[in-house]
């Protein structure tokens, strides 16, 4: 595969951007593709290679790039103008169908990021509990501010370290860690942190270290422990709000948090994050209450026309089409991997995929992390070179769209299996 012209766009990315890049994952050796367009399941690149996609821009691409309904209603909302700084019936519009979807967010704001949504969802715990402490799970993400960007300490009941220099470890220090689908590990916090959590913070399937579903009774325990110790619970539905149905992972999985971050499919592919949670909670957010939230972007009049017409289309289309199209996939790839007899794990639900270069099932950060990383790439750059482009890490999530085709996913398993032969 001829990438010479984004090898040359690197070079000069290179001296202008960190890595070449805006954010590190898109970055990987020797240099990314550089892409020029996107349509429907395929990404463009500047060499003029047609790639099969499966990192659906992370996430937000569920109808796929540039579905017509969502490209129309923008086009439109940017002739009325792009930002106010006032208030629209847009931004009531789209709370009202988040409102639909999500009946435990009786009131909500909408942000920019999904970092924004879980940074204030954070903020507004801690100013309705009036305690320090978080409880995170490990392999967790929740987006790159200071009190979630740590790692673990040794031990489920310690307290954590930052995990990114400039990050002080006085703003990690509030932050406990438990491995996920551990729930002893919670309750064990909990106990020792008596009347001091203000929440526990939860993707309720782990999205960031690949796609790990949680044991059966996990989410309704932590619903029980949390309402015991008067803490709240708070899911992070950014990555699967919208995308394991119309009602997120609370819905699928019958679980009721406190408070719910969304993002990605929310926005149609434009920036935007939302947390919510009922009225009580929501009426201490500025200016009915003391906890301040703002934005300049917010609510922005183009996010919001995107995000109502890819809304409105996937409430008509469903989510059966793309259940399905992840049950095939996941059980073809599957059958690969014991046709080429390698020990490696298909994991993922609804329309979320990943295979891991590991020999036992992944249950946590710790069986995720003892995936072959480097062998992962080597399988990437393999695919790459079959024009199949999936995100360029082991620990991220792969993703279908409705715009996948039965021939998409044939060609991808065909790609799978030649790169996996490619690699042993």
């Amino acid at each position: 595969m001829n990438r010479s012209r984004s090898q040359e766009l690197y070079e000069r990315s290179r001296r202008l951007m960190p890595g070449g890049v805006s954010s590190p994952v898109r970055a990987f050796e020797p240099y990314p593709s550089f892409i020029q367009r996107a349509s429907g399941s395929r990404l463009y690149d500047v060499d003029g290679n047609e790639l099969i996609d499966y990192c659906m821009g992370f996430g937000p691409h569920i109808l796929g790039h540039a579905h017509s309904a969502v490209v129309k209603a923008v086009q439109q909302q940017a002739e009325r103008g792009t930002l106010y700084g006032a208030p629209t019936e847009l931004e009531l519009r789209m709370a009202e169908t988040v409102r639909r979807c999500f009946p435990s967010m009786e009131m909500m704001r909408f942000v920019s990021s999904g970092t924004e949504a879980t940074m204030h969802a954070l903020r507004l715990a801690r100013g309705v509990t009036g305690r320090k402490l978080i409880v995170k799970m490990k392999g967790g993400f929740h987006g790159a501010h200071d009190s979630v960007l740590v790692k673990a300490g040794s031990g489920a009941a310690t307290h954590s370290a930052p995990d990114s220099a400039g990050v002080p470890e006085e703003a990690a220090s509030n932050t406990l860690l438990a491995p996920y689908n551990d729930i002893e590990a919670v309750e064990s916090l909990l106990l020792s942190n008596k009347g001091r959590v203000a929440a526990v913070i939860v993707e309720p399937v782990l999205g960031n270290i690949g796609p790990v579903e949680p044991d059966e009774g996990y989410l309704p325990r932590l619903r029980e422990v949390t309402e015991e110790h008067g803490a709240l619970l708070i899911f992070d539905e950014v990555i699967t709000g919208f995308r394991l149905s119309m009602g997120g992972a609370q819905s699928r999985f019958n679980v009721r948090p406190d408070i719910t971050t969304l993002g990605k499919v929310l926005g149609g592919g434009l920036p935007i994050g939302a947390f919510g949670a009922r009225a009580e909670i929501m009426e201490k957010v500025s200016p009915l209450g003391p906890v301040y939230q703002a934005g300049t972007f917010a609510g922005n009049p183009l996010s919001m026309a995107a995000g109502l017409a890819a809304l409105k289309e996937l409430g008509s289309v469903g989510h059966e089409g793309l259940e399905r199209k992840g049950q095939v996939m996941r059980s073809q790839l599957a059958a690969l991997l014991r046709e080429h007899r390698l020990p490696f794990q298909v994991a993922g639900v609804g329309s979320m995929f990943q295979i891991f270069m590991v020999d036992r099932p992944v249950r946590d950060h710790r069986d995720a992390m003892a995936a072959d990383a480097k062998r992962f790439m080597r399988l990437f750059h393999a695919l790459l070179e079959r024009g199949v482009y999936i995100p360029p890490s082991q620990y991220e999530t792969c993703f279908l769209s409705t715009a996948h085709s039965d021939e998409d996913i044939n060609r991808t398993v065909n790609a799978y299996d030649e790169a996996l032969e490619a690699i042993q």
